[in-house]
């Protein structure tokens, strides 16, 4: 057996149990000095997972444990305590009738609770979603150094499941506990100790003190503050839960994501009688599981995993040289960097180089990332002006501005000190690649790396292949985007590759309709209305003003289709140096913040239609033309690279939702009205 129990045993002279017994449960056990083991260790995969196997097999379990001093419960996985809930397994458990079936989980950690003995979960890793529920149902929990804790199923439109929302507010301040709950965000080693969800924390090799103290009665837990007896009163909670619907609102509202405002309405009602809380905890999660909302938000899970899939296998890329110390050059070094590739940075100025360190510091900030391992990404991280690392490079990525010539040269220039085998990927967001290859000295091995701004948060990187481009090149692409943990997606080499060739008529009719009158917070106020994460003008601010005109004139005279007209206006703000966010103003006024529109008109009837259904039709253009190889991916690239309301399922699954044939009819409807940008694609018919 590997995994980090190892070192306890080693002390305690314990081995464990056969890692499943005939009926196939994932628990072993084992016993030192009066303390009984229980480690989970599901067979046949590197992470545990909760699945109804698992709880049956606790409760089976628990049959055998005799009366221990102690009990602890911990993961044999190096990767972590487990992961949550098998989501695999969530359509099957509607199907079976998933009250049921939670009820009957609910008893196993209600079993566990109950126990006599001291009960002790020790966290390595991540403790997420049911995981997580099953330490809570612990009586301590010692967390090792990097440990997490987390309820992620918010993401699922889901909410605690199994006990974690009358458990986790019963522990620590109910207002925290909400919080990680309605957000889904994790608490690491630190704040979960500050917050009172682990009693200790601890290395590895200190283990064994800290259960044997535990076990000897030395660690009592605080009994409960002011402020969370203040919340057994119903009138508190009412005012609580009022702020939390009104600040989940912002993010997520109640008519897209029903989960938070159930988690909200149950704990408001009961947050003073665990039992009506743990009936509430379950209908509400049996109905939740059953939603269009829910349903969605699964698929969007698993349309992760497939992207995650492509990344499969080594990259053979240790050493990455960018060239172009830009906005986007300098993101994509750091973050390379920053996930442990050796990054040499090159540009003909020395100032962008220096700025570029700098935000990369700033973004090791942003991630939370330790001293020390800000100076190891630092220390990765290698201004280049005379580019001698072009020469040791494995994959070279040209972030140049987009200029074809420039690029051609900067190419020719390039070919002749790369190594045998090296890469060269250009970032390039409007240009062909075809129009660039001419000046690659190895076109087999040329392909696109496009990022999206800022690297740092932009989960999707298109991989463009030409058809010159190796197979093996891109496959290793692929790997190398999972190594810097991000998503790629496989397109052809065509105008805007797929997602700035969907995004740009969003963006560009935006700039249209306030040609026609209409104010910028109505059309914004439409889109976030349908779930987009950002209306057209101001995400058009934030990419860039002048980019997003830089882009859009290169489709305009790329593609046989008309693109909506370029608007006097957006070229009068490049014109004026009013090139958005980054400018500090663009359409809105960024120097206080993000702005958030409020529109007080309603909008035209077909406003929301002009603005999603062109991003849908040249989604089904690039599925025709083989620009992208399948609806699923076509999916995940727009909600990873864009936020296409997740809720939805991506564009494709909505357009399958809504009907084929009515989108069709309605975009011809909209090319009588507004002209031939809106006819709709021969794809649709052929759907």
């Amino acid at each position: 057996m590997t995994g980090p129990v190892l070192s306890f045993l080693g002390e305690t002279h314990c081995e464990l149990g056969p890692a499943a017994d005939a009926s196939g449960h994932p628990w072993r056990h084992g016993e030192a000095d009066g303390i009984h083991w229980l480690v989970l260790d599901c067979e046949g995969s590197s992470v545990n997972t909760v699945s109804e196997q698992v709880l049956t097999g606790l409760d089976a379990a628990l049959d055998q444990i005799g009366t221990p001093r102690a009990l602890v419960i911990r993961s044999a996985k190096p990767a972590g305590f487990a992961a949550g809930a098998d989501i695999d397994s969530f359509n099957d458990m509607r199907d079976q009738g998933a009250a049921a079936l939670l009820q009957q989980g609910h008893a196993v950690l209600d079993r566990l609770e109950a126990l006599d003995c001291p009960t002790i979960a020790i966290v390595h890793g991540a403790a997420l979603g049911a995981g997580f529920e099953i330490a809570l149902a612990c009586d301590h929990r010692i967390a090792i150094d990097g440990a997490k804790f987390g309820f992620p199923e918010v993401n699922l439109g889901l909410h605690p499941g199994l006990g974690g929302s009358f458990r986790l507010t019963g522990l620590i301040d109910p207002t925290e506990a909400m919080t990680l709950m309605l957000t889904g965000k994790s608490a690491h080693t630190a704040k979960a100790e500050r917050l009172g969800i682990v009693d200790a924390v601890t290395e590895e090799r200190h283990v064994a003190a800290a259960v044997a103290a535990i076990a000897e009665g030395e660690n009592d837990r605080p009994e409960p503050g002011l402020k969370s007896r203040a919340f057994r009163i119903e009138a508190a909670r009412s005012y609580a839960a009022g702020r939390m619907r009104s600040e989940t609102e912002k993010k997520a509202p109640r008519a897209h994501y029903p989960a938070p405002y159930a988690l909200i309405d149950i704990w408001e009602k009961y947050g003073d009688d665990r039992d009506r809380m743990q009936k509430a905890e379950i209908e509400s999660f049996a109905d939740l599981l059953d939603s269009e909302t829910s349903r969605n938000l699964r698929r969007v899970f698993f349309l992760r995993q497939r992207l995650k899939a492509e990344t499969r296998g080594a990259d053979g890329i240790s050493h990455v040289h960018v060239i172009g110390a830009g906005a986007m050059g300098a993101e994509i070094a750091a973050w390379a960097a920053i996930q442990g590739k050796q990054v040499t940075l090159g540009d003909v100025k020395l100032a962008p180089l220096g700025q570029a360190v700098k935000a990369a510091a700033q973004t090791c900030l942003d991630k939370h990332l330790s001293s020390g391992e800000t100076r190891d990404a630092l220390d990765r991280l290698m201004p280049d002006p005379r580019g001698y690392g072009l020469a040791r490079a494995d994959l070279v990525i040209e972030a140049a501005p987009e200029d074809a010539d420039l690029k051609s040269g900067i190419y020719r220039e390039v070919g002749k000190k790369l190594k045998d085998g090296a890469i060269l990927a250009s970032n390039t967001s409007s240009l062909r690649l075809e129009t660039l290859k001419d000046g690659v000295a190895d076109p087999t091995r040329f392909a696109g790396l496009h990022f999206f701004n800022p690297v740092s948060r932009m989960q999707l990187v298109e991989v463009v292949r030409l058809e010159t481009t190796d197979d093996a090149v891109l496959r290793r692409l692929a790997a190398f985007c999972g190594a810097i943990d991000r998503l790629p997606v496989r397109v052809a080499d065509a105008p805007g590759f797929l997602v700035n060739r969907a995004l740009t008529p969003y963006l560009m009719e935006a700039m249209v309709l306030m040609d026609e009158g209409i104010d910028k917070e109505v059309i914004d106020r439409a889109a976030l209305d349908f779930g987009m994460p950002m209306g057209p003008v101001a995400l058009a601010d934030q990419v860039g003003l002048d980019i997003g005109l830089h882009v859009a004139t290169s489709l305009s005279e790329a593609l046989d289709k008309p693109m909506p007209p370029i608007s006097q206006r957006l070229r009068d703000k490049v014109e004026a140096g009013e090139t958005g966010k980054k400018a500090g103003k663009g359409f809105y006024d960024w120097s206080d913040g993000t702005p958030h529109p409020q529109a007080e008109d309603a909008p035209p009837e077909d406003l929301t239609d002009r603005l999603i259904l062109p991003m849908l039709d040249a989604c089904v253009a690039c599925l025709r033309k083989g620009v992208a190889r399948s609806a699923d991916e076509v999916d995940g690239a727009m909600i990873f690279a864009t936020g296409f309301a997740p809720f939805r399922g991506g564009p494709m699954h909505y357009a399958r939702t809504r009907g084929h044939a009515e989108i069709a009819d309605r975009l011809d409807t909209l090319a009588e009205r507004h002209g031939p940008r809106f006819a709709a694609d021969r794809g649709w018919r052929e759907m």
